[in-house]
């Protein structure tokens, strides 16, 4: 019969993984994530002029929806359509 490692390097394997699991854990923890967020990002993440108007107008439009005095111009509507799809 032959028996491998004997001695003290082949004693407790346990314990070597356990400290290979350790010594993982303490170098998975200094490594950490970061995000910046360029000037660009930011000036675009500001609410605009225009987005408040429109906003102003949807809300507008909700209201009368809703109070029953919002008509649509069926002509208006088609020829918007037709604009939209056909313009070149």
């Amino acid at each position: 019969m032959k028996i491998n490692q004997f001695g003290p390097s082949g004693m407790n394997p346990y314990n070597r993984q356990q400290q290979k699991v350790d010594s993982a854990k303490i170098s998975s923890a200094k490594a950490t994530d970061k995000i910046e967020i360029s000037s660009t990002a930011k000036e675009l993440q500001q609410t605009s002029q225009i987005h408040l108007e429109r906003q102003k107008k949807v809300e507008q439009l909700k209201a009368q929806y809703e109070a029953g005095n919002y008509k649509l111009n069926a002509e208006d509507t088609a020829k918007s359509i037709l604009n939209y799809y056909f313009k070149k």
